[in-house]
């Protein structure tokens, strides 16, 4: 009996279609993480005036960054796993690579949306404008972004096997991530801390996208927080793939 074995092509495709019937089943949990940018960005309307659109608007993507990859990657990947979803696509002839790459380009396409939702909302409720090219270069720059949170992401739903305590541990960071990041960058908790926020995967995915809604204020600090921000990418992803397992048991 011959088995015929499916192109890598039509594999892909096939799961691409499945996960995106799951996001679209899900839809009112991708809904709420679209929303609090759009908070952000409507109640942060006073400081427009003096701290400037791409302030806001680059902390309005940042958070909507975090929440997608602490909240919605890593819940989607902890579920699956304990449903033994990943099990059983294991032992089907499919290359393991399609099955995070399918995972991936979903949350790419998330990024694209949130950040497309937030320049719309910046126009409508802020009147906020930015240059045709500052608008292409924040979509590859929010990409970038994103890759720190999704594989950091990866990291907690590598380390720990228990989807309760996946959701509860991705919830603090992003809690953690709003309280200090947010407050750190109005300069709350004080100069010398608001400094080192800057250099956390916070402040250097929020300094790169500022740069890049006004590239004319692209500096050697933007390009330091691009290295860093790729040094980060590159550390959690390395973590987080030596650390996941397929299954609970």
């Amino acid at each position: 009996m011959e088995i015929t074995i499916p192109k890598t092509s039509a594999v892909l495709k096939a799961l691409l279609k499945a996960d995106y019937i799951t996001l679209w089943r899900n839809r009112r949990a991708t809904i709420m993480v679209l929303i609090v940018p759009m908070i952000i960005v409507f109640s942060w309307k006073s400081l427009v005036a003096t701290a400037g659109g791409a302030f806001v608007l680059s902390n309005a993507i940042t958070l909507g960054l975090v929440a997608i990859g602490l909240m919605g990657y890593t819940n989607s990947i902890a579920r699956d796993r304990d449903k033994g979803v990943f099990q059983r696509l294991r032992v089907s002839p499919l290359p393991l690579w399609t099955i995070m790459a399918s995972r991936l380009i979903v949350q790419l396409s998330l990024i694209l949306l949130l950040t497309v939702v937030v320049f719309i909302s910046g126009y409508n409720f802020d009147h906020i404008t930015m240059s045709i090219g500052g608008y292409i270069i924040t979509f590859l720059i929010s990409i970038v972004g994103g890759a720190v949170y999704l594989s950091l992401g990866q990291v907690i739903v590598g380390r720990i096997q228990n989807p309760e305590t996946v959701t509860s541990t991705a919830r603090l960071v992003y809690f953690a991530f709003i309280m200090v990041g947010m407050f750190g960058e109005l300069g709350v908790l004080g100069d010398q801390f608001k400094t080192a926020v800057d250099w956390t995967p916070y402040g250097t995915v929020k300094d790169i996208l500022a740069a890049s809604l006004e590239p004319s204020k692209w500096s050697s600090h933007t390009t330091t927080a691009l290295l860093l921000t790729l040094g980060y990418t590159v550390v959690f992803a390395t973590l987080g793939i030596k650390w996941f397992k397929w299954s609970n048991k």
